[in-house]
């Protein structure tokens, strides 16, 4: 193929597109990014990183470049909220003679798009354009043409490959007409972050931590922030009667924090939000010379952190076979990442975050008696926790879809 019709265009530079634009460019592919927003966002979405993705970052010379810059955390902890009792801890550093980094980083996503854009993008074989919005596809005799819209006005582009990486509304799978199945959840999340240190008035506190409660569950994490004392951020749920308003009052913020965690002060909010939760997967990740990966092929609820690092697993996956497929081999090698991926999804992301969710809300005295002492015969023996650990940094769900033929 010539230099140009071997340009693949990626749809949203977020985490995923942006490590798919640079294992493709790692590749001798030439690619083109395409997002929306004038600059990284510095919102607070996904934050951490797992051990499995670190080592896909750290062939990419990513991992060095951002562990200075984050917070590194071995152990994750889970709570009985009712009680303030401590039912278990998982500890990555068990793990030291195995893996190759045993512990997360807390590192946010609009960090790792920023830090790649900064150190690799901007040549004319890795074009990231930001104010930029794919808006049409159309098939031609040897690619696709891509239609798109500039500061400058419509404009379009020869490529071989479109791979949508623009999220959970992807406008690339609406485009391909392709089915987005599963179901939305009828209350929404609440994700507030305070710059106030929760471990002065809780030390138990590890910087990952999954609160169980019948009536009010809740997600607590550190992150670093901009500021040097980081942040706290606290995720809980909404019921559907409470509307999005009242919910994100600082007054209602406020109430929600001190029932939480009371203190004699008031909370310093940095942020606060309120979204959606759904728990979908795209029917298949490839359509023709359309590609699908992280949030455009599957989203699932926060519990467990692995929708971004499910989707960098998809970036790295698509950029092996593609990279192949531009140099020659057959084009069914993209149906096979579409397999192995979305039996992933299916299979761990999906299947693990839904149990972490019925883990934590679980309202039966029983069933939660029977789950808190599973979890402490899990964590207090060295294989059982060993396993535990294992998939929920998906290194299982990578195992398990390259086994797929």
């Amino acid at each position: 193929m010539a230099a140009e019709t071997r340009r693949v265009v990626i749809a949203g530079a977020g985490p995923v597109g942006m490590v798919c634009a640079l294992a493709l460019n790692r590749c001798g592919v030439p690619v083109t990014v395409f997002e929306s927003e004038a600059a990284p966002v510095p919102d607070q979405r996904a934050a951490t990183i797992h051990p499995s993705t670190l080592e896909m970052l750290d062939e990419l010379g990513v991992t060095e470049q951002i562990r200075e810059h984050s917070l590194l955390s071995s152990t994750y902890r889970f709570h009985d909220r009712p009680t303030g009792e401590v039912v278990a801890e998982f500890d990555l550093g068990r793990l030291k003679d195995e893996i190759r980094f045993p512990y997360v980083l807390q590192y946010e996503q609009y960090k790792l798009t920023a830090a790649i854009a900064a150190a690799y993008a901007n040549e004319s074989d890795f074009d990231v354009r930001f104010s930029h919005t794919l808006t049409g596809l159309t098939d031609t005799a040897s690619g696709i043409e891509v239609e798109y819209t500039s500061p400058a006005g419509p404009e379009r582009i020869a490529a071989a490959y479109v791979v949508g990486c623009d999220g959970g509304r992807s406008t690339v799978r609406k485009l391909a007409g392709i089915e987005f199945e599963g179901f939305t959840y009828p209350e929404r999340f609440i994700k507030i972050a305070t710059s106030f240190d929760l471990q002065t008035i809780k030390p138990e506190l590890s910087y990952r931590n999954y609160f169980s409660d019948p009536n009010e569950w809740a997600n607590v994490f550190k992150v670093r922030g901009e500021a040097p004392e980081g942040l706290w951020r606290v995720i809980l749920p909404i019921g559907p009667e409470e509307d999005d308003t009242t919910a994100l009052s600082p007054a209602r913020v406020e109430q929600r924090l001190q029932k939480f965690l009371p203190q004699d002060g008031e909370y310093h909010v940095e942020y606060r939000n309120v979204y959606g939760v759904n728990q979908r997967v795209a029917a298949t990740f490839r359509r023709g010379r359309i590609l699908l990966a992280g949030d455009s092929a599957h989203v699932n609820n926060p519990i467990g952190g692995m929708g971004m690092n499910g989707g960098i697993h998809d970036a790295i996956n698509l950029t092996e076979k593609l990279a192949k497929v531009l140099a020659g081999a057959s084009a069914d090698l993209l149906d096979l990442y579409s397999r192995q991926r979305r039996h992933a999804a299916v299979n761990y992301v999906q299947a693990q975050t839904i149990a972490n969710k019925r883990l934590l809300e679980e309202r039966d005295p029983e069933v939660r008696r029977r789950n808190f002492d599973q979890l402490r015969r899990t964590a207090e023996k060295f294989e059982t926790a060993r396993a535990y650990m294992r998939r929920a940094a998906l290194f299982d769900s990578l195992q398990d879809a390259a086994a797929i033929t």
